[in-house]
């Protein structure tokens, strides 16, 4: 009965700072959705910042709580002593385990810093495409383009080259490559290209009012290269955003592959010779 009446105020203590720790957690974080709600009915809206904040919220405020409770248990709080005062072996191992955890943690604050992409930007990473949804002191999370999730290591993020299709403007000048057979018609199959995406409704003309008045193409065909059994043409078509000029470049080459049907335009495609010899 000693013993337990002799814990009782530790008990009440450690309680004390669980359930303070919870509360004070809880509003902190109600604070910070009702600032991301607010931030995302503006017009541009970036809660990269404090998305960040909010997921070190909980790791901030509970590391703390479990030093002060370590420190209020007179037993834990002596072994704790004991261990960083002796254990310098145990100390260099825990430290190693930890040191991709802490480049992690590093790589998450230079992300915040530096902003190369912000939570709702399109960017291609390590040959993952999608929008980047959290970051967080360990990862990023991004959806692709088939609504996974992908989790990538800050500290990988670090590393790798980024490509970021919104940072500054989400227009995107889509490369859409078509191959026709050497016989046929270049300057109607350049017209048939350039016919058909500006049909499209994600197509976007990106002139500048100089442009327009000098009647300069809204869609630019060229021949990029005379392969072996093609001529390659490219046609160079703006696009509102990343998604949308995927959605255009798909859409446009199965409605120009019917219009070369339509108006004999040969698309090549490889054909083999094979030769018998007699013995």
């Amino acid at each position: 009965m000693e013993n337990i009446e002799k814990w009782i105020p530790y008990i009440i203590s450690i309680a004390i700072i669980i359930i303070v720790s919870i509360i004070i957690a809880r509003i902190l974080i109600g604070i910070i959705n009702a600032m991301i709600k607010r931030e995302q009915r503006q017009a541009n809206p970036n809660v990269t910042q404090l998305n960040f904040l909010k997921n070190s919220v909980r790791v901030v405020i509970y590391s703390v709580a479990t030093i002060m409770i370590i420190n209020t248990i007179p037993t834990l709080k002596s072994l704790g002593t004991a261990l960083f005062a002796g254990a310098g072996i145990l100390a260099a191992i825990i430290g190693f385990a930890s040191q991709q955890a802490f480049a992690n943690v590093i790589g998450g604050i230079f992300i915040i810093l530096f902003k190369p992409f912000r939570v709702g930007d399109t960017i291609e990473i390590g040959g993952s495409v999608g929008r980047v949804l959290d970051i967080t002191l360990r990862h990023v999370v991004i959806r692709d383009l088939e609504n996974r999730r992908i989790i990538i290591p800050n500290s990988r993020v670090s590393e790798e080259k980024i490509i970021n299709s919104t940072i500054d403007d989400e227009r995107i000048l889509k490369h859409i490559t078509f191959g026709i057979s050497y016989e046929s018609n270049i300057d109607k199959a350049m017209e048939i290209i350039q016919e058909e995406i500006r049909q499209h409704p994600y197509y976007l003309d990106n002139r500048t009012e100089a442009e327009r008045e000098a009647n300069e193409p809204s869609i630019r065909v060229k021949v990029i290269a005379l392969s072996d059994s093609s001529v390659d043409l490219r046609a160079f078509a703006w696009a509102q955003t990343n998604p949308k000029s995927l959605e255009m470049e798909w859409d446009v080459l199965k409605s120009v592959k019917e219009r070369f049907d339509r108006e004999g335009i040969d698309i090549p495609y490889p054909h083999r010779t094979i030769v018998q010899k007699n013995k």
